[in-house]
Parts: C-alpha cells; sequence; structure tokens
C-alpha cells in the first residue's frame, strides 16, 4: 500500500494548517487553515488549492481556530462535497466563526476596492462570503472523543482532547490495505495546550504509532515554574503599571478563549481588591458570540463557573455595532478594550492602535503568539513608526508582552506530550512552528526519537509513509520557497523603507538637505 503525506500548510510557518493523507483511492484532508503572517503567505488564501477539491474524500478538523479551518468555505465553493468531522463544539464554534471570517473579508475587500477606484485598480472580490461560510457548515459530522469513526474507506479516526481550545482535538488515524497488511498509525497533534491552561484539561492520547505530525509553536521556549496564580500577578503588574488617568490598555486577543481567560483573570484581580473595578470592553462582535458558547459547555470547562460569573459582571461590557466600538473613543477615564485580531492583522483592533499608539498614555499588552510579517510581530519588536490604514503613525504608546496566555505547550511540555506517545516507530515531523522553535524542538529530541526520524517538513512537500522510514518525494511544485515562508516579505520591506524615508526627510535640516536626500533616493532608482 501506498500512502503519501502531503504538507500544505503550517510548514515552517504557524498558520494555513493543511496536511493531505493520499491512497491510490482515497484523499484525505486534516484541517484547511488560512494563512496569516507576511502578505506572500496571505496571498495564498487566494490561489487555486494546490490539489482538486472534488477530490477530497473527507476532512478531519482539530480545532475551530481560523489557521486551522478558515478555508474550509474556500474548500466547499471549490467542489468539496464530503463529510467535516469535528466535535460538538468545534463545530458549535465553527458556527459562528467561519461566518465572522467572511463577513470581515467582505468588509475589508469593500474598504480596498474603494480605494482601488480611487487608484484605477481593479476590483478585487473576498476568497468567500458569510452566505458562503455559512451554506459550508452543513457538511459538518460531529464525533465524541476517544470513540473510532470510519471516515473514508480504509480510514478510521479517533480523536482526542488535545487541551488547546474548547473542542480542540489531537487526531490518530489508521490507514488500511486491502490486502489486509498491519495499518499504518498516524497522530495528527493539532495545537496542544499548555498545563497551565485555565479552563482546558491536560492534553491526552493513547500510545504506539508509526509516526506523529507534531506542532512546534514554542519548540524554542521553557515557561518553568509558570502557574495560573503567577500569571495572574504578572497582569495585575501589567495593568497597574498601565493605568494612567486618561489612557487605555489595549490588548490585542483571540476572540475565542483567550478573550474569556482574560475576563476570568481580570474579574478575579478586581474581586480580590487587586485592581480597583476598571470598564473592560470586549469589543468583538465575535467574542460576544463565542461566549455564548462558552456559556453552554461551562460543565464541560475548568473553572467553567467563573467564567459564566466573569462574563456576568457589570465591568465587562460586550460592544457589537460599529458607533457603539467607536464610542468607546470617547472615554476620558482609564478603561481596558480586549479587541480581535490577536496579531493585529484585522478587526476592531487595527481602528483602536490608529487611535492610540500615537498617545504615550496607552499601553499596548500582546498576550499571545504574533506571526512574522504580521503588524502584531513588527510593533512587538520596538518599530517607532509604522503604516495603518494608508496612514504613518508615530508609535509613542507602552508596548509589552505577557505571552503567558497562549493555547500552546512549551517545549518541555510538547516533549512529555510526545514521551506519553511512544513507542513512535518510523518518524516524527515538525510542523506549525518557525525555524528557530522547529530548530530547538528537533536538537532537543534525540532521547525521546533518534535524530533521524526526526523531520522538519516544509511548504508543499510530499512523503511516502509506507516504508520502514519517510521518503521524500522530490521535484513537487512548491507555491513558496521555504525560504520565504515564515519570515518577513518584500511587503514588510518596503513598508519599513518608506518609514525610514519619511523620517531621513523630517530630520534633514534645511530645504536643500531634504532635496540631496531625494536625489539620491532618485539616482538609485535610475540604476536599476
Amino acid at each position: 500500500m501506498s500512502l503519501r503525506l502531503h504538507f500544505y500548510g503550517a510548514a515552517g510557518a504557524v498558520t494555513g494548517s493543511c496536511f493531505m493523507l493520499e491512497t491510490s483511492a482515497v484523499r484525505v484532508l486534516v484541517d484547511c487553515g488560512m494563512f496569516q503572517g507576511s502578505k506572500s503567505e496571505r496571498e495564498l488564501n487566494y490561489r487555486h488549492f494546490p490539489f482538486r477539491a472534488a477530490g477530497i474524500s473527507a476532512l478531519c478538523l482539530t480545532h475551530a481556530h481560523i489557521d486551522h479551518s478558515g478555508l474550509i468555505p474556500k474548500l466547499v465553493k471549490a467542489g468539496f462535497d464530503g463529510p467535516i468531522y469535528a466535535t460538538e463544539a468545534t463545530a458549535d464554534l465553527a458556527s459562528i466563526m467561519l461566518p465572522d471570517s467572511g463577513h470581515i473579508q467582505e468588509m475589508e475587500v469593500e474598504n480596498l476596492n474603494r480605494r482601488n477606484s480611487r487608484r484605477t485598480r481593479p476590483a478585487v472580490f473576498p476568497i468567500y462570503t458569510a452566505e458562503e461560510a455559512a451554506a459550508s457548515l452543513s457538511t459538518f459530522r460531529s464525533v465524541p472523543y476517544g470513540q473510532w469513526e470510519a471516515i473514508a474507506p480504509g480510514f478510521r479516526a479517533r480523536y482526542w482532547n488535545a487541551g488547546h481550545l474548547l473542542g480542540s482535538a489531537s487526531i490518530e488515524i489508521e490507514v488500511t490495505s486491502e490486502g489486509g497488511e498491519k495499518p499504518i498509525r498516524l497522530l495528527f497533534s493539532g495545537d496542544i495546550g499548555p498545563d497551565h491552561k485555565l479552563l482546558q484539561p491536560g492534553p491526552d492520547g493513547p500510545p504506539d504509532f508509526d509516526y506523529v505530525i507534531l506542532e512546534s509553536t514554542y519548540g524554542d521556549t521553557d515557561r518553568a515554574g509558570m502557574t495560573i496564580e503567577r500569571r495572574r500577578r504578572m497582569l495585575r503588574d501589567e495593568v497597574r503599571a498601565a493605568t494612567r488617568p486618561s489612557g487605555v490598555l489595549l490588548i490585542p486577543s483571540f476572540a475565542v478563549e483567550r478573550t474569556q481567560e482574560l475576563l476570568v483573570d481580570l474579574m478575579k484581580l478586581m474581586d480580590a481588591g487587586e485592581l480597583p473595578d476598571i470598564p473592560v470592553f470586549i469589543d468583538s462582535p465575535l467574542a460576544s458570540k463565542a461566549s455564548a458558547i462558552f456559556k453552554r459547555h461551562a460543565g464541560e470547562l475548568r473553572e467553567g463557573q467563573d467564567l459564566v460569573r466573569a462574563l456576568e459582571s457589570r465591568w465587562v461590557r460586550f460592544t457589537e455595532s460599529v458607533d457603539e466600538s467607536k464610542a468607546i473613543d470617547r472615554i476620558h477615564s482609564f478603561h481596558i478594550i480586549i479587541a480581535a485580531s490577536g496579531m493585529c492583522d484585522a478587526g476592531r483592533i487595527r481602528h483602536h492602535l490608529k487611535a492610540w499608539l500615537w498617545r504615550e498614555d496607552a499601553t499596548v499588552l500582546f498576550v499571545g503568539y504574533q506571526a512574522q510579517g504580521t503588524l502584531g510581530r513588527i510593533l512587538q519588536e520596538g518599530v517607532s513608526r509604522i503604516r495603518l490604514r494608508g496612514e504613518e503613525i508615530r508609535v509613542r504608546a507602552r508596548l509589552r508582552t505577557l505571552d503567558l496566555y497562549s493555547g500552546h505547550a512549551d517545549a518541555p511540555e510538547l516533549l512529555a506530550w510526545l514521551k506519553d506517545r511512544l513507542p513512535v516507530r518510523r518518524g516524527v515531523f515538525l510542523v506549525h512552528g518557525e525555524a528557530p522553535a522547529l530548530n530547538a524542538l528537533r536538537a532537543s529530541m534525540p532521547d525521546v526519537v533518534p535524530a533521524h526520524r526526526t523531520i522538519i517538513a516544509s511548504l508543499d512537500e510530499i512523503y511516502e509513509l509506507s516504508g520502514e522510514a519517510a521518503v521524500l518525494i522530490e521535484d513537487q511544485e512548491r507555491r513558496l520557497s521555504p525560504q520565504s515562508v515564515g519570515h518577513r516579505d518584500w511587503h514588510n520591506d518596503f513598508s519599513e523603507l518608506l518609514l525610514d524615508l519619511n523620517a531621513a526627510i523630517e530630520r534633514a535640516a534645511d530645504r536643500k538637505a531634504k532635496e540631496a536626500i531625494i536625489r539620491r533616493v532618485r539616482r538609485a532608482l535610475e540604476t536599476e
């Protein structure tokens, strides 16, 4: 039996999760996520899939985050009509997250086309609409944890709690040939939750696999000694330091689970008197809908009742409409705004950043992973100016990072999870990480899995899995070079160049000095 594994996303980067298992008769996808990060990577969302959508037999979804689920409506639109297997909670969250993703795309394309019309540029179209996203939900099939499900001829799958997000799963897949050979057993980790996750239990799963496909987001990080209590103290200190009479604390955050965890911790600190009562605005319609789903599933969550109490606190205010969102800007006392997106590349957080980044009485607190090329990563790295919505903004706000609300395990936790899956006979593929994290995790693994059995997969690579070890199939077509994935691209460099040029002209002593800078730039362009 030939069994091939295709890496169509989350290979050398942390977004766009998409893997395909292929036999001579069946193709099964694990995840179909949206690319984030640099513009070069985001452009992949608009291209045709590197496979025929109508030829996919089934899709297994690890969880509802958009970097794992966000291209499902596009897949259905392109001709996929098979089942999508997911836990009940994942299906519930996808029912709000995918239409919200379509709505955001429609709004962003509408704004872009308005600018393009002034520049006489052609109109662009969303990857999919909210209506198309809603239509794709009919193909979801709910599966319980721990129960085998026949998903396609010769394929069966079993879902295990990954401890990352409400409904998140690691997916065990067995592939059997018609000849009755011993099945090939694989485990796709999905995103593995950390030990100190507030709402989720620890990840679980069985041992004994041929292959494990392991996420590596924080493969170079060790959060030794971290507890929920210590995290709350650190959050308390950040809020206290941010407090200004007319200031704001902006927290870019994923609307689903990250926001809810922050709320529980903030309300606990206020209830204990460690923070004064502070208005907290959840400026995300998606977060409002997600919170209702979390309430419905509160019995499945650790600290579920604390979450319900936090959501009902009189200091927590959810904003729905754009007008309500803009009205927050008229508040003249200290307040906290939690808004999506978590990497600052879309959503209402960009409006608030534009309103506050230039002010010294503002603090921006990053509480999750910022992928290369995103606005969040650029700000996190300490730039003095940015371009946002076509305008240049000087960054005067305090920029802080408290990367302890991540839903991802650190390196020791990933290794501990992998040890519990042993034996892994034929190989471990490291995915869903940038180069430093991938290389660091691989270097720490020889005592768990031999180095020659550990593979860092690249985008669009294909491996044959039927032998004693995975074999790379050469000459496959690549959409991006490995060097372009998980890195800044020319769009980032161009924006930075414009900012540097403006800064140089501003610093020039007089008109002659400014003209000299412009002449030098023109000469450089003329030599190209």
